[in-house]
């Protein structure tokens, strides 16, 4: 798909407020698609489309997880999960994007997983270092994410769960695997094993 028609897609779906947030993720994640080869085109949609479903009805977004039998341990989480794995679903619907290294991308941008591919990892850290972003951490995560993926997407899961702790809010499974398995890889790195 052709990006100004994606983006038009998008717009209608997002308040003003989070387009130019979008419009931030996609410079970002074209930026790291670059500097990490990534296919740049897939990076790009992923980060248009990243948001689609953020604004849905809850009650809708509900349906979906439970209609298509998503995890439904989803919903004794935080709604703002929801928006991620629903948005793959309805990017796939609405806007026809087939592609499903796009749509992993869309599905785990919140949550995070194991065995993250390089793309996921992109469109992850793009959304949470856009230039709109500003919060405690922010300019070293951009700083490290300049210099190293797997460290930026390591420094970034570590500052959400504590920032979930903080808050006393449950942590979704998929992001504590998430920073598992990229600490036993470190691990296993370091001592020479692959």
């Amino acid at each position: 798909m052709e990006r100004n028609k994606a983006l038009q897609l998008v717009a209608e779906q997002l308040t003003e407020k989070r387009y130019i947030h979008t419009l931030g993720v996609v410079d970002t994640a074209v930026h790291l698609a670059e500097k990490y080869q990534v296919d740049v085109k897939k990076a790009e949609l992923a980060a248009i489309f990243h948001d689609y479903a953020k604004f849905r009805p809850l009650n809708e977004m509900k349906q979906i997880i439970v209609q298509q039998k998503f995890d439904e341990q989803l919903l004794h989480y935080n709604p703002e999960l929801w928006h991620a794995p629903v948005g793959a679903y309805l990017v796939q619907q609405e806007a026809g994007i087939q592609d499903l290294d796009i749509l992993d991308a869309i599905r785990y941008h919140t949550s995070g997983r194991k065995n993250m591919t390089d793309l996921e990892k992109v469109i992850y850290i793009a959304d949470y270092i856009e230039p709109g972003r500003s919060f405690p951490g922010v300019e070293e995560a951009r700083k490290i994410a300049d210099k190293d993926l797997d460290e930026a997407l390591l420094f970034s899961v570590r500052n959400t769960i504590q920032f979930l702790i903080s808050k006393h809010q449950a942590v979704y499974p998929d992001t504590f695997e998430l920073y598992n398995d990229i600490v036993m890889k470190k691990e296993r790195y370091m001592h020479g094993e692959k």
